[in-house]
């Protein structure tokens, strides 16, 4: 929960916005778990009692891509990536700020360049398939773009945070 929540004051809708859609990645995530965790665990069970599955390797590879995705759009949601923060705590509230926006820049940058080359994908590797599914990439390539604009909400949800606490 940001600051501005916690002291009593309105949240911004795009705070609010943040907040909602990560609360349907959060549960995304969590669906996506349990359909990794089911399809590996027939994966296995099919391979070993019965014939093996021709799909479930490659669900599986793709799920685990969505997965890492999603709960990477989580984390910095909740500011939970790893952080060297000693330099930061030893600035001042004014220096702090510029190197947190110097950083939310920069990844606002990273992050932009997923979701740019992930449509590029989509529409480049349109005609693709996967071999086992039969699946268009396009579908595949997708969650680029997704998790891409996610984190890009996130992070300019943070960066106008950090400008609107108090000095």
């Amino acid at each position: 929960m940001a600051e501005s929540d916690k002291a009593g004051r309105n949240a911004s809708p795009l705070h609010l916005l943040s907040d909602g859609v990560n609360k349907v990645t959060e549960g995304a995530l969590f669906a996506s778990l349990l359909v990794l965790v089911g399809v590996t665990f027939l994966q296995v069970v099919f391979r070993f009692f019965f014939t093996a599955l021709t799909w479930s390797e490659e669900l599986s590879s793709f799920l685990l891509v969505w997965v890492s995705l999603l709960g990477t759009a989580v984390a910095f949601k909740r500011g939970s990536h790893i952080a060297v923060t000693f330099v930061l705590d030893r600035l001042g509230p004014l220096a702090r700020r510029l190197v947190q926006t110097l950083v939310a820049l920069l990844g606002l940058a990273f992050f932009g360049i997923v979701v740019w080359y992930g449509g590029v994908m989509m529409g480049s590797e349109a005609s693709q398939v996967t071999p086992a599914m039969g699946l268009s990439m396009r579908w595949i390539y997708l969650m680029y773009p997704i998790a891409g604009v996610i984190i890009v909400l996130h992070i300019v949800d943070s960066l106008v945070a950090v400008w609107q606490k108090e000095a």
